[in-house]
């Protein structure tokens, strides 16, 4: 028997979150079995596949020049079709033993996704052999996850921040009343952190390093203690490796503009949102769900910027896998919260 409980025969439904930087895939009555880094490794000249998630990601900026690793989606939505088909196909893979039987899938887009984004994911879902393909929307679908009452009257709001996109909703009935979206997230706030070190201490860092960094010390509202870690790059000025030690108050300064960015786009969301909801969230508060959720202090440094209670969710991090996967799990009492042209 395989170690790797993902790897017995698929059931019929998916719920795949294609996410920019993981994705994870449920499969209906199992749960997740699938939570892998949305990252393809292939080879130079031929196109062969050499390895998706984990280990592709472990090749990024470390493989030789024949070997070509990528994320192949960004800000949420694919960026390069061959690569996304190539990748979830080989994540489907993992999980199907018959081709004989065709799943639904429900995919996870971007609350503001373009019709031709949304259908070059249908089109990569349909080449990977669904029968049907649906789509939720990201807040919605971490809403759900979240355990949000999305069928009550009173209004839920929800936060939802991954690696290529952030993602805001008021819902209510079971519908979104009101929702915008950013493509600024997790990559960015890497960026940010990869162009402080660069201008700071002149040394080049990967984008792995960047999220290290993030995760050991960053940041956005003071802490009690604060901490600090050494990082290593490459000497911009020798070219030599360097090591140099960095804190999280200086990571809290170089995010900052990303983070900003986020809090007013749930400032603006709140603005717009109509009265007799506002009430609702004050009350109830925000729900943050997505990686960037698990930025420490952002839960505070947002009560503190919006006047009004904010929590991260249990399992930030899968809050949108489990919520598709109820969807998958309860079609029938779950169809309302499927948009575009395919439902049930």
């Amino acid at each position: 028997m395989t170690s790797r409980p993902w790897l017995r025969p698929l059931g019929r439904d998916l719920a795949i979150d294609l996410g920019t930087a993981n994705t994870l895939i449920h499969v209906r009555g199992r749960g997740v079995v699938v939570e892998e880094p949305s990252v393809v490794a292939v080879e130079v000249g031929t196109g062969r596949l050499v390895a998706a998630g984990t280990r592709a990601k472990e090749m990024l900026g470390r493989a030789p020049g024949t070997i070509r690793a990528v994320r192949p989606l960004r800000d949420g939505v694919v960026s390069d079709a061959d690569e996304t088909e190539r990748m979830l196909r080989w994540f489907i893979d993992q999980v199907r033993t018959s081709r004989l039987v065709r799943p639904r899938m429900v995919l996870c887009v971007p609350s503001e996704v373009t019709g031709v984004e949304r259908r070059a994911l249908e089109d990569a879902a349909t080449r990977c052999g669904a029968r049907r393909v649906y789509m939720i929307e990201e807040p919605m679908a971490a809403a759900i996850g979240a355990g949000l009452p999305v069928y009550e009257t009173a209004a839920s709001m929800v936060v939802d921040i991954g690696g290529g996109t952030t993602d805001v909703a008021v819902i209510s009935l079971g519908g979104i009343v009101t929702s915008s979206s950013l493509r600024i997230a997790g990559d960015e706030i890497d960026e940010a952190l990869i162009g402080y070190v660069k201008s700071e201490y002149s040394l080049l860092l990967g984008e792995r390093s960047a999220e290290d960094i993030k995760v050991a010390v960053g940041s956005v509202f003071p802490l009690r203690e604060e901490l600090t870690t050494r990082l290593r790059g490459r000497d911009l000025v020798t070219g030599l490796p360097k090591t140099v030690q960095v804190s999280s108050v200086e990571v809290r300064r170089a995010i900052e503009t990303p983070v900003l960015q986020i809090i007013e786009l749930v400032r603006a969301t709140l603005d717009v949102c109509p009265p007799e909801l506002a009430g609702d969230i004050l009350d109830r508060g925000i729900t943050l769900t997505g990686g960037g959720a698990l930025l420490r202090g952002l839960d505070e440094r947002m009560r503190h910027e919006l006047g009004v209670p904010v929590q991260v969710a249990d399992d930030p991090l899968r809050a949108v896998a489990r919520g598709a996967g109820r969807c998958v799990d309860e079609f029938a009492s779950l169809e309302r919260v499927l948009v575009g042209d395919h439902r049930l």
